[in-house]
């Protein structure tokens, strides 16, 4: 898998497939914005610019750079999907505590994040547009946010992460963590940031949904810890 080509791919899909004269001896590349995106797709991946997800066949891959292009148009799913998986990202990289590489406890808590956010409202995908597809498009941020550390740690997306982490520390006690001191405490915090303006809840969501969200968080941040061996998320 080449995370770095598939985010440059799905960044500048649309732009690209609508300039460029791509695939003249391929048919119907012009019928419609699904089939140029494909067309384009095709190509760039005949000619090395980037490879199909690991387990995509070359179709699934050319329905998932339209879904990206979906995606963009979007603006506040989009935006949503970038905050999530650079934070994860930051705080929460693909290693174990001693370092070694864990890459699946970073794959399953964007996973797990996006998921949450689709339930609650956070991320409605665009018509033809799967959770899949917005759980692919965040890992392959993700994936190119881990090889710009250097960027993360001078802008911190994490932060929120660790402040939600501060409270599960704070409630640990010998390796367990009291959950229902854990929820009643970032329930004070998120009707605290909201009710002082520093937070504000999104159009069509409800502030139980935004304490729902984030105890979702709370959750996924255990589940990372506990996999990589840590104590507290990563402090770059």
């Amino acid at each position: 898998m080449n995370i770095c080509k598939s985010l440059f791919v799905g960044v500048f899909l649309l732009g690209l497939a609508l300039a460029a004269p791509l695939a003249h001896s391929q048919t119907n590349c012009t019928a419609s914005q699904q089939a140029a995106v494909k067309c384009f797709v095709a190509n760039a991946v005949a000619t090395n610019l980037t490879k199909p997800r690991q387990g995509m066949t070359l179709p699934q891959f050319e329905s998932y750079g339209f879904a990206v292009t979906q995606i963009l148009q979007t603006h506040s799913t989009y935006l949503v999907l970038v905050g999530l998986s650079s934070a994860v990202a930051d705080a929460m990289p693909p290693l174990n505590a001693d370092g070694s590489a864990n890459e699946a406890a970073q794959n399953n808590a964007i996973i797990q994040a996006v998921s949450a956010a689709n339930h609650s409202g956070l991320t409605p995908p665009p018509a033809g547009v799967t959770l899949l597809d917005l759980q692919h498009f965040s890992l392959d941020i993700a994936g190119a946010m881990n090889d710009n550390q250097g960027a993360l740690e001078l802008l911190t997306p994490g932060i929120s992460l660790r402040i939600i982490d501060s409270y599960i520390v704070t409630a640990t006690t010998n390796g367990q963590v009291s959950w229902s001191e854990v929820n009643a405490s970032l329930s004070t915090a998120v009707a605290n940031f909201v009710s002082s303006g520093l937070m504000k809840v999104p159009p069509g969501m409800t502030l139980a949904q935004v304490t729902s969200f984030t105890d979702s968080l709370a959750q996924i941040i255990q589940t990372y810890k506990v996999a990589t061996n840590r104590k507290a998320l990563s402090a770059n």
